[in-house]
Order: structure tokens, then sequence, then C-alpha cells
């Protein structure tokens, strides 16, 4: 190979081939670097990161484009890079051992493995010099291999332990039963100890979306007619919109705010967090009416669309935090290059409204966020409303126009099917409300180009790129994708989707169920051998595999009547029943799968033509209801082919559009005007 480039010049992953010229010896994960590493009988330096982590670039920058580390690191070890993104199968597993060897996790991660691949040793970020009680990488890079190779029995003692302690992880014990309504009131209260009042959010800092904890307190206030949980919920995304975090001139969240007040971001913007929050503003405006929570839907959406949908329809992971080797440069503003963009009548209001000043926010310049409200600000500058508002408009886009002209901060245009899964849902969530067309297509494009690309008959891969698929699919791919399917089924009543999704959740449950302790297992039955097979159902940055199958498997049983997936789905709920009482944090998105079963869903029939104004008035006013657990089906009267259980004998009454809810087995009397129907969704 020529000089300085190695082996990740041949990877399709952009945070691969970011490395591919380091001076470091690099292998991808596979046979080739575990076969070398036994015939040298070295250690393994597993280096793991993804292309939009900033402290991922600042140790490549310090360490592996060093030449004298570099030369330490070929010396001492077999070096193997890899994309948490493209495996999270081996992200996990190590991920879970260095969180034990050391208390806690993140990326980069560095793992030192046996020839065999068992973790000995392992941290995050370490630099290249001592520095802030952390050891400089290459004195530890010495004294790990010198441990290896003078201390085998400690190495291999701890080994053991960890090994045992990565087995056990995979097997919790089921409980006697499936947990009710109470297990998620419970879990609710110890959530909200933790809510941090001033700010809203969940802890101090650094300070995470946590989409899945806010979508159970606006549950469980909305079902338990307790209001404290949906303002702790709607005063969250109301935070989290206004400050740096949300993307005020383009539109879309950052990762996670480094401050307590939702100020200063991680400035990366992954797909995975956009497409999570998308449905939970959705649920606060279908609550509260408030155009606010809608616009910001719309403005994440849109910017999905402009900067992350590939033409042939998927969807991007993630854009970097670093534009021109800073991090943020990007999105930051000067106090006189705003005024000189917007003159002084709309820059002086700009600057209050955003909080633009000489001395800065973050670094001597300025990181946009609302600091009053408009009729705050219209007060303030003596103006009317509707003028601030147009003003702020104008200075919205005259910015926005300007910042189009900077360097853009890097872009991993990788497509992987389970993150696509939740941008899908996204999309038919918003078409459904909307009743937008836009994102309608938006959604029915990302699945065709998904079954086009990524899907082999019954089966999925995981990643795509330049045209090429590759990888054995995921437990979230085959979950997150059915999710997205009855999404669009929901979205658009084209009962292919519902079969699409029926068939690819059979395929899980024929590929990833646990015939023996029940549960899904993260990997196939035919990936290849992992040191574990992992059982994952903590939720991370995106919401475990098992909690959103569960909620699949619930939700196929009651447009289907398939009692497998009943039988299946109650399996899981009491598989990690314990750890969800321990720890409710990790399981709030499992814990919104407990609220289906114990509630059961609303399943709403419309009986009525699908092109009728009618029809489609009462569908619209269904669908701009919260009713976070519930199933829709629209039935063509004029229809020949067979009906799904819930329509049977149902019919119009008086030729008019005719509603039935059915809740409990137990349905109620056909409805033909709002007043009459209303009742039956909201009591």
């Amino acid at each position: 190979m020529p000089e300085h480039t190695n082996r990740l010049i041949h990877e399709s992953s952009p945070y691969l081939r970011q490395h591919a010229h380091n001076p470091v010896d690099w292998y991808g994960w596979g046979a080739e670097a575990f076969e070398r590493a036994r015939a040298e009988d070295k250690p393994i330096l597993l280096s793991v990161g993804y292309s939009a982590c900033h402290w991922c670039h600042v140790m490549e920058r310090e360490s592996f484009e060093n030449p004298d580390t570099a030369r330490l690191m070929n010396e001492l070890f077999v070096n193997i890079k890899v994309d948490r993104e493209e495996r999270p199968d081996v992200d996990h597993i190590y991920m879970s051992a260095v969180q034990m060897l050391t208390g806690h996790g993140g990326w980069p991660m560095t793992v030192f493995l046996t020839p065999a691949g068992k973790p000995f040793y392992g941290g995050t970020y370490f630099p290249p010099e001592d520095r802030h009680g952390m050891p400089a990488f290459p004195r530890l890079l010495r004294a790990v291999a010198q441990a290896y190779r003078d201390k085998a029995g400690d190495v291999q003692h701890t080994v053991d332990q960890l090994m045992e302690r990565l087995a056990s992880m995979e097997s919790p014990r089921p409980a006697a039963s499936v947990p009710g309504a109470e297990a998620v009131q419970e879990a609710a209260a110890q959530l909200a100890r933790a809510y941090d009042s001033q700010y809203g959010g969940i802890g101090q800092a650094p300070k995470f979306p946590n989409s899945a904890v806010f979508d159970v307190f606006l549950r469980v206030g909305h079902r338990r007619a307790e209001p404290r949980y949906t303002d702790m919920a709607l005063f969250t995304l109301r935070r989290m919109a206004q400050g740096g975090m949300y993307d005020q001139l383009g539109g879309g969240f950052h990762r996670y705010s480094v401050d307590q007040r939702w100020l200063v971001p991680h400035f990366e913007k992954m797909l995975y967090d956009n497409a999570q929050l998308v449905p939970l503003y959705l649920s606060a405006y279908q609550q509260t009416g408030d155009a606010f929570f809608a616009a910001i839907a719309r403005q994440t959406l849109d910017y999905v669309l402009r900067e992350m949908r590939d033409p042939s329809g998927g969807f991007y992971s993630t854009q970097d935090a670093d534009s021109e080797g800073e991090e943020g440069r990007f999105f930051l503003w000067d106090e006189g290059e705003v005024m000189e963009i917007l003159g002084p009548e709309i820059g002086e209001l700009a600057c209050r409204y955003w909080d633009v000043t000489q001395a800065g926010n973050f670094e001597h310049r300025n990181i946009l966020h609302v600091t009053l409200e408009v009729e705050q600000l219209a007060k303030l500058f003596r103006r009317p409303e509707e003028t601030v508002r147009a003003q702020l408009a104008s200075a919205r886009d005259a910015l926005f126009a300007v910042r189009e002209r900077r360097v853009k901060p890097g872009l991993d245009a990788k497509i992987l099917t389970a993150w696509n899964g939740l941008m899908i849902s996204a999309f038919a969530r918003a078409a459904e409300l909307f009743g937008d067309a836009g994102y309608r297509q938006a959604a029915i494009d990302a699945v065709a180009f998904v079954e086009r690309e990524l899907q082999r008959g019954d089966r999925l891969l995981s990643t795509w790129k330049d045209g090429v698929a590759k990888l054995n699919g995921y437990l979230d791919d085959y979950a997150f994708l059915t999710a997205a399917l009855l999404d669009v089924f929901e979205a658009v009543q084209d009962r292919r989707y519902l079969s699409s999704a029926a068939r690819l959740m059979d395929s899980t449950l024929t590929h990833f169920w646990d015939s023996a302790d029940g549960g899904f297992f993260f990997t196939s039955d035919d990936h290849e051998t992992l040191i574990v097979r992992s059982k994952p159902a903590f939720d991370g940055s995106i919401p475990s595999g098992n909690s959103v199958a569960a909620m699949c498997l619930l939700r196929l049983f009651h447009y289907t009547g398939g009692a497998v997936y009943a039988e299946r789905a109650e399996t899981v709920l009491r598989l990690f029943a314990e750890p969800m009482r321990a720890q409710p944090f990790g399981f709030a998105n499992l814990l919104a799968a407990v609220d289906f079963h114990a509630g059961g869903p609303r399943e709403i029939a419309l009986v009525g033509d699908p092109a009728s104004p009618q029809t489609a008035a009462l569908l619209s006013q269904i669908r701009a209801l919260y009713i976070p657990n519930r199933t829709v089906v629209v039935l063509d009267p004029r229809d020949p082919s067979p009906r799904p259980p819930l329509l049977e004998g149902k019919d119009q009454i008086g030729g008019q559009p005719t509603v039935y809810v059915c809740h409990r087995m137990t349905c109620s009397p056909p409805a033909t005007t709002w007043d009459a129907i209303a009742p039956l969704l909201t009591n």
C-alpha cells in the first residue's frame, strides 16, 4: 500500500475512510485482524467512534495522525477501527465492558482485547500527554502491552470476570405477570424526581433530549389527568426549542446540551434525535393546539428534507459538529456581522431576541437562542406583534441565506435501515396530523428506498452507501422498520404496508427470538459469532429494539388478531419487568408498550368513501386528537376484499361516513357526527 494509506481506504463508511491516511496500520472489523493477532500473540486495540463525534476527531489529530504514537500502536497491537453506527452489535458489547471497567462510557471508545476478542482493559478518550487525571495515550499503550505480556494471569482474571458479567446481562429473570398501569405511574413518579424545574429536562448537565421519558410524561398526564406530568413535558419541549440546542435558523436539533439551560450544544446533528423529537412535538401540538409545537416539528422535518435526504429517497445519518476544523463554527455569529446583514432596525430586534451581544455567549461569539417571547419583544420595542413576527421571519431568512454560503459541517451520507425507520415514522405521523402531501410522499419514498436497496425477501441489510448495501440487519433494523410500516399504513391507509409490517415481524420472530428465555437477540441466528449474543432492552440514544418490537407486536395483534403477536409481546414485557421497575430511565420506551398493553388501544374504524370530503373531515378530526394508544382503519364500503377482524359486519349508516370505536373487546354503536364520535375517543 502507498505510504500513509491503510486498509480503511477500501471501506464504505465515511468515518472509517476518514482514518484511511493515518499512519496507524488500521484493520476493519473482520477475521484478518483476529488471525494476525492470534498468529503474533498480540493484543488488539479496538477504537470505536462515529463521523459526527467531535472528540473522535480530536483523538485522531492528537494520536492517530502522530507518527510516533502510530509507530507504538503498530509495534505493540493489532489495531481495529469500527464505525459504531455500522456495527452497533460490536459497539454494544464492548461499551458494556468499558462501563463495567470504568463506570462510564462514551466515544471515542478505546478497548484492549485478547486475540480471541475478549476485553481486559478500556476507556474512552485518552490525551497525548497526562492531563486532567487521564494518562497519556503513549504511556497507556506501553503499560497495557506490558501487562498483557508479563501479567497474563491478571489479564485472564479480568477477562473471566467481564465475560461472566456480560453473559449475565443478557439473562434477566422474567416476572410472573405482565406489568400493569401502576408500573407506568410508579416509573413516572420516579423519573419526575430527576426533573429540572428551572430549565426543564432530566438532570443538570450535560442534558439530553430523553424523548422517551417525556413521551411517558405526556401519556401519564393524559391518562391519569395529572397535569404536572404534561406540564413538565411541555415546558421541556419549549425550553429545548428556544435554546441553542435547536438550530434557530435552519431547524433541527443538535445532539445534546453541554450546560443545564440548553444553551451550548454538542453541535453534531443526528438523524435519530430529530426523528424521535418530531413525534414528541406533534403530540404536544395535539395536546395543546399551540402552533409553536407544530412549527418546531415542521421546521425539523423541512431541515431533514433539505439537508439529510438522498435523491433516491433514503435519509443520511449525521452532520458533523466541526467545520473548518472548529467545533460549531458554522452556527456561530458576531454582533457586527448580524447588524451588517440586517441593518439597524431589524438587527437590533434580532440581536435582542436571539441574545447576540458584542461580548458573546460562547467563546466570544454567539449561539442563537430565544431569550424572550415575541409578545414581550413587541412591548419592549413598542411595535405591533404582527410586525415583530414578520421582521423576525425576515431576519431568519436573511441570516440563513448568509450562513448557507459558509463552509458546511461534514456529512455522513451512509443510510442506515434502523434510523431511516425512525425518520419514516416521523414523516408518517406528520403527514397524518397535518395532511401534508410532501411529508406523506417523503415517507412513501423512503420506504420504497429501503425495500429496493436494503431488503432481500424477508431479510434486511443494515447500511447503504454509494449504491452498495451490506451487513446483516440487526434487531433495530427490523423493529424500527416494522414500526415505520405500521405508521405509514395508518397515515395512508394502504393495506400493503400493514401486510409488509406483519411479514417483517414474522421474519424477526424467526431469526431473532430467544425460544429458550424469550425476548429478542440483537443479532440474527445467522449472524457472525461474537463473544456474547446480546439481548439489549435498555434505551440509549435510540430506543431499544426489544421495546420497539414489543410495541409493534401489540399493534399487529390489534390489527390482525394474530394471537402469537400478543403472546410474544407479553413475554417481552414480563422478561424485562424487574429491570424496568429498578431503572425506569433506561426503559422509558418499553414503558410506553406497557401503557399500550395495560390501557388497551382505542380501535377506531371509519367506514366511508376515502375520496369523500365528509370521510376526510372526520378522519382529520380523529387525527387531531392526542390518543397515544390507538389503531385506525379506514374501509371503503365498496371494497370487496376480505375485511380485517375489526371491520367485520360494520357498515355505513344512512350512506354517511360512520365511525365505530372499540375498546377492551367492546364496540360503540355506530356514530356519524363529531358530537357523537368525540366522547368515544376522549372518555
